[in-house]
């Protein structure tokens, strides 16, 4: 089981970046996804996931109406699209399950991680 995110960058406060986490060997539809980032210096943290079970999604206060987590079954992605940036927001950001339907923002219980990808806004 392999996750691998992608679509980091550098980006001016303000602006927007979509990143992609895919899936080798198993159907991402079926269990819930996650999405954590973690600056230097800092706890990891939970910002945004979708379930498996009916794709609800939940976001943490600190993106909640900036940030939009969805999925593409049928190109076995989800998608973190990421509005109105901030430079709190730099951090390296990563994919995770805990291979369950229902989503959860608690990094501790994730069982999967892909790579991270490096996400910085600065002017």
């Amino acid at each position: 089981v392999q996750l691998q995110a992608s679509g980091g960058g550098t980006v001016q406060p303000g602006g927007s970046l979509r990143l992609s986490c895919t899936a080798s060997r198993f159907r991402l539809r079926y269990w819930g996804i996650g999405w954590f980032r973690q600056a230097p210096g800092k706890e990891r943290e939970g910002i945004s996931c979708v379930s498996g079970d009916d794709g609800s999604t939940y976001y943490a206060d600190s993106v909640k109406g900036r940030f939009t987590i969805s999925r593409d079954n049928v190109k076995n992605t989800v998608y973190l699209q990421m509005d109105t940036l901030k430079p709190e927001d730099t951090a390296v950001y990563y994919c995770a399950t805990d291979r369950r339907r229902a989503c959860s923002l608690d990094y501790s219980g994730m069982d999967y991680w892909g790579s991270g990808t490096q996400v910085t806004v600065s002017s």
